[in-house]
């Protein structure tokens, strides 16, 4: 266990605060309040799925420094539920309250470039890319790079928004055409993989770190869709994914949950496609398949309690859904004794828009992957 000179032990009943209130915040919201916690949250919009469920509303844009001010006077710790806020606000948090995750990490995986470079600097392997700044720099990229390629502006962008396939050379024109002034960019070489695959790696303030089982995901339109546990690739292939998680975790100095999303080639090789530095949909299955949540964990994790040694209880399939999906998943809700089903509280359904999942925990994976072709929910299955 790590001696940590900031490690403090707090608990219930004092105050989690939330920065950003979809629906990671709701989940963290739930979790520490089932362990006793009051919750807090700050959000631009009013009655947000984290508010929904939290004892105090702040409604306030992420970069708004007096909002965060009051969420941090109502707050005994801090924690943030999506990358996306605004770095300098963390900074200063991290500064004037207690804010055990700090502003480093947020700060690296808000820019895919600094992301890369760190991943590196760690001797992990990522596909081949280049930054990119210019119409030139791409052509000069794609030469060197090869194509099938992506283009990713660095900052901000999620669930396939700000990015490009491109498959030909002249692909890269109408890209361009697009992406134009929403850049810097990164280009990533495509990786022949067979499979995608994530990890969920929590550590606390007093040293614990743990890994959740390995998640295999499969994703329709930039979309994670499923996510399969345990994954359906070598034990070897498995364990070597959660060391390169942990790997990651020690040398960026994390706290509290992150997500290594990698891609596994035909020989067993793994690339680090992405990091995101809070709980992760691909770790929802835990809500009812494992014998604690990512969600329980990460506040465990920053509230400075001991964390609890994950274990699979059962095999268990989860599945978005997402805007167009509720219909069908509202008809299927009184009918499916199986299904643990959460909904986020969002108030308008739009398609691409994530909703809720559901997770089913089975005996045998193949039955129940076949069993879903026929709810009528997801018309890509």
């Amino acid at each position: 266990m790590m001696n940590n000179p900031n490690h403090k032990v707090i608990l219930p009943p004092k105050t989690v605060g939330i920065l950003g209130g979809g629906q990671l915040g709701r989940m963290m919201a739930i979790a520490a309040k089932e362990m006793g916690y009051r919750t807090a949250v700050m959000e631009p919009a009013e009655d947000s799925p984290c508010a929904q469920v939290s004892d105090e509303e702040v409604v306030a844009g992420y970069a708004d420094r007096d909002g965060a001010a009051r969420l941090a006077n109502v707050s005994d710790v801090l924690t943030f539920e999506f990358e996306n806020i605004d770095g300098d606000t963390a900074e200063h948090l991290a500064s004037s309250m207690y804010l055990p995750q700090g502003s480093s990490l947020l700060q690296i995986t808000q820019d895919r470039k600094k992301e890369k470079e760190a991943i590196e600097a760690e001797g992990v392997p990522v596909a081949p890319w280049a930054s990119i700044d210019s119409k030139a720099e791409l052509d000069a990229a794609i030469t060197r790079i090869g194509l099938p390629a992506v283009i990713k502006t660095t900052r901000g962008g999620y669930d396939g928004k700000g990015q490009a396939v491109l498959r030909e050379t002249a692909d890269a024109a109408s890209a361009w055409r697009d992406l134009e002034g929403k850049g810097p960019f990164v280009l990533e070489a495509f990786i022949p993989f067979v499979t995608e695959i994530s990890v969920i790696v929590s550590r606390g303030t007093n040293g614990d770190m743990t890994t959740f089982p390995v998640a295999e995901n499969i994703h329709v339109n930039n979309i994670l869709h499923q996510s399969i546990v345990p994954a359906r690739v070598p034990q070897d292939v498995q364990a070597k994914a959660e060391d390169l998680a942990r790997t990651l975790a020690e040398s960026l100095g994390m706290i509290g949950t992150l997500a290594v999303e990698m891609f596994v080639t035909a020989e067993g090789g793994l690339y680090v496609n992405e990091l995101a530095p809070r709980p992760h949909n691909s770790g929802h299955y835990t809500i009812n398949a494992c014998n604690v949540s990512q969600f329980a964990q990460h506040i465990r994790a920053i509230c400075g309690l001991p964390l609890i040694e994950p274990e699979l209880l059962k095999p268990v399939v989860m599945v978005n859904l997402l805007g167009e999906h509720m219909d069908g998943a509202l008809a299927q809700m009184p009918i499916r004794a199986r299904a643990h089903w959460h909904l986020y509280g969002k108030h308008e359904a739009r398609p691409g828009r994530k909703m809720g999942h559901v997770n089913i925990l089975t005996d045998h994976i193949p039955d129940t992957l076949e069993d879903l072709k026929s709810w009528g929910i997801w018309s890509h299955t």
